[in-house]
């Protein structure tokens, strides 16, 4: 280590015109890569959220939030899914594997939901379906 710091020092030319030369190359470098200001990434969640007025907590993971998560559990790609009850709803979060189809996986989820739909009580408002998207 001392031998390399002691050859540099005798070269200190050499190691100017090294040093500038990387410079000029990293300057170059990030001027010539391609830049996005908001580049569209990915999010693999998909939200579901359903209410009924009214209804307690308990309630709507039994009612609201089971029938969903029994028809959803069976979507292609889906890694994990959570879901909650909560005065007046609930929701289920769904998870899918890093690299999936975000299109065909929302279609997957809305023909789940509209099967699940029957199983819901008669005054529950339309379910929503929610694709989680930053770059909008």
């Amino acid at each position: 280590m001392n031998e390399l710091i002691r050859v540099a020092i005798e070269r200190s030319r050499v190691m100017s015109l090294l040093l500038a030369m990387i410079l000029i190359a990293g300057a170059y470098s990030y001027i010539a890569i391609p830049k996005e200001s908001a580049p569209d990434v990915p999010i693999p969640i998909i939200y579901v959220s359903v209410y009924n007025e009214g209804i307690s907590p308990e309630d709507a993971v039994n009612m609201l939030v089971k029938p969903l998560e029994t028809e959803l559990k069976s979507v292609e790609g889906l890694d994990e899914m959570e879901s909650s009850g909560y005065e007046n709803g609930g929701y289920v979060l769904l998870k899918f594997q890093a690299g999936f189809d975000n299109k065909k996986a929302l279609d997957d989820v809305r023909v789940k939901v509209d099967i699940a739909k029957s199983e819901l009580p008669d005054d529950t408002d339309e379910p929503i379906v929610t694709e989680v998207n930053i770059a909008t």
